[in-house]
């Protein structure tokens, strides 16, 4: 527990704009997004309608269209031939419907949600039966499970969990902007939850885990590999 608290102390230390966070390795790249400077996009398909697939690949589209990525991870579950799983929709268009079949698994673990992005930059983490769809959603993906609901961790989670993995997920902090959070070392869900409590989020959503990937040059973490579905990308606006 004392290890815990010391974690808890030094992450409400990082809670600044993503590229300009310094402090000590706490364990977990985190990123807060200023929403006056930049902006978190999705990604799915190239201009030839072919998965990106990779960090390294998204990093090269947006190179060629005079982008500088700032931060990326994968951003959600995926099925066969790198699908997403679930709700996705870019550039306003539905590209893959909502999902709320009952199923196995972490997608299906209750609450599972969904994080948008509206054409006035309002970010949102929601769970998906509490979700409306309408025209100013300019992009979301639908993952699971929610980890932080109405300020609450998720009560399936279990603090001595031995479910242990690399895991990525994404939170709103108290002033609406986006925050991005991947562990650099193997962590149980009700752990990984806590990183988003103790930054104040009242709600959050897990990404995904094992193939977890996050780019991050200014936190001194670069890993451009990968094979996803959906991955979520900053940039300057």
């Amino acid at each position: 527990m004392r290890r815990y608290a010391q974690l808890l102390l030094v992450l409400l230390m990082l809670l600044i704009s993503c590229y300009k966070s310094k402090g000590p390795d706490s364990g977990f790249v985190i990123c807060a997004v200023d929403r006056t400077q930049e902006k978190a996009e999705m990604f799915w398909r190239d201009e030839s309608n072919r998965p990106l697939q990779s960090l390294r690949n998204l990093k090269s589209f947006l190179n060629k269209r005079n982008k500088t990525l700032r931060f990326a991870m994968n951003g959600g579950m995926f099925t066969e031939h790198n699908m997403p799983k679930g709700l996705y929709i870019e550039n306003y268009r539905i590209l893959k419907p909502l999902d709320t079949l009952k199923g196995k698994g972490n997608f299906y673990l209750e609450p599972n949600g969904i994080f948008y992005r509206t054409a006035n930059d309002t970010y949102a983490v929601v769970s998906t039966k509490s979700f409306r769809y309408c025209t100013d959603i300019e992009s979301a993906t639908q993952s699971g499970p929610m980890l932080i609901y109405n300020g609450t961790i998720n009560p399936v989670f279990h603090r001595n969990s031995s479910n242990m993995n690399v895991r990525n997920g994404v939170g709103i902090l108290k002033n609406g902007n986006p925050v991005f959070v991947m562990s650099k070392k193997k962590v149980n869900f009700y752990h990984f939850a806590q990183v988003f409590k103790s930054l104040g989020c009242r709600n959050a959503l897990y990404l995904d885990g094992f193939v977890s990937r996050a780019y991050f040059p200014a936190g001194n973490w670069k890993q451009e590999d990968g094979d996803f579905g959906v991955m979520i990308g900053v940039v300057g606006k």
